[in-house]
């Protein structure tokens, strides 16, 4: 087989998704890259990507197709040896797995982003937004940048058990309790005044195709993960959240400024790498101008949840820009499904 961008990029998918806890969907990996033929109609598309193969996770669109067609019960044969059945020898799984790479299958889904919009991540977030309000008393208006269906918006809707305390909502159908390490994040309540969200392609919630096809995006073998996303996906269901489709830099030149009585939070969580760099400067300059203007009645905080440099293996970190001050801070490292977090 060549060794095509994509199939390079198939590989090191493969890489994360063992280091992930994810064997099946590595084995999915490692047999689209090494066993598609390059003369196939699907080959040849992916072979020749004209996009940016990383930036566009292009793996993970082919992977997505296949867990919805498992889903819908339209590959049978392929639901036969998928999660939560054992582990297939790659000779048997390949055998059911080479009809089902058809362009004419595969093909819708090569042409939308995934959007797996994982909700464990406000495990991470949530303990953030509590040193924010620890440190301003105030209530948080919220802005999240690349939020696809906003389900971390509402972290005040989750239950959580961070080391030894306990936060959020305590009746709530989602209750996340990370493995931490660590001292205990500041013990305060966080109030959310208002949320809004901004995605270039936001998924629509309320219908039932868009919501199966962010469960589609989950690896197979994650059987927590669809879980979590499903109840809340229902949580979210009995008040959604506001999300405007459109260029993450022009919503926060238009959203994001300081506003008396309320900490304006802009955060974001494994979403800035995948923006380009000119947005992502228009970003930080509009922050650092805003952060000027901040006041101890009217803060501004931007938090982030990132992989400072993607690609490198190293855990994502928590990081929290508070004005007036501007001073950067690591809060965290946490595991980029949000399982473990360590709070520093």
């Amino acid at each position: 087989m060549p060794n095509s961008p994509f199939r390079a990029q198939a590989r090191w998918q493969a890489g994360w998704c063992r280091a992930l806890g994810s064997p099946f969907t590595a084995m999915l990996c490692d047999l689209i890259a090494d066993r598609l033929p390059a003369s196939s109609p699907l080959a040849r598309r992916l072979d020749q990507w004209p996009g940016n193969i990383h930036d566009d996770a292009l793996t993970l669109r082919v992977t997505g197709a296949l867990h919805g067609r498992v889903r819908s019960g339209k590959a049978p044969a392929l639901a036969a040896l998928y999660p939560p059945h054992p582990l297939p020898e790659a000779d048997r799984l390949w055998a059911v797995l080479e009809p089902e790479l058809n362009l004419s299958l595969i093909g819708p889904w090569l042409d939308l982003p995934p959007q797996t919009n994982e909700v464990a991540r406000s495990s991470t977030l949530m303990p953030g937004f509590m040193a924010i309000a620890a440190e301003t008393g105030l209530p948080l208006a919220l802005f999240e940048l690349g939020c696809s269906g906003g389900l971390n918006l509402l972290p005040d809707r989750y239950g959580y058990r961070l080391g030894t305390l306990a936060a959020g909502d305590p009746d709530s159908l989602l209750q996340l309790a990370p493995d931490w390490m660590g001292p205990n994040p500041p013990d305060a309540d966080v109030v959310i005044f208002s949320r809004l969200g901004v995605d270039l392609s936001p998924p629509d919630l309320a219908d039932p195709a868009e919501r199966a096809r962010m469960l589609a995006y989950v690896w197979a073998d994650q059987t927590d993960r669809l879980e979590r996303m499903a109840l809340a996906m229902a949580i979210a269901a009995e008040d959604m959240p506001e999300i405007v489709t459109g260029d993450a830099a022009d919503f926060v030149e238009a959203h994001v400024k300081p506003c008396d009585g309320v900490v304006t939070t802009m955060f974001h969580s494994i979403a800035m790498q995948y923006f380009p760099d000119p947005s992502k400067d228009r970003i930080h300059r509009h922050m650092v101008r805003m952060g000027a203007r901040a006041t101890a009645d009217a803060p501004l905080a931007w938090l982030r949840l990132e992989q400072e440099n993607p690609g490198a293996g190293e855990p994502p970190t928590l990081r929290l820009t508070l004005w007036p001050g501007g001073e950067d801070r690591l809060l965290a490292r946490a595991h980029p499904h949000g399982q473990i977090v360590s709070w520093i």
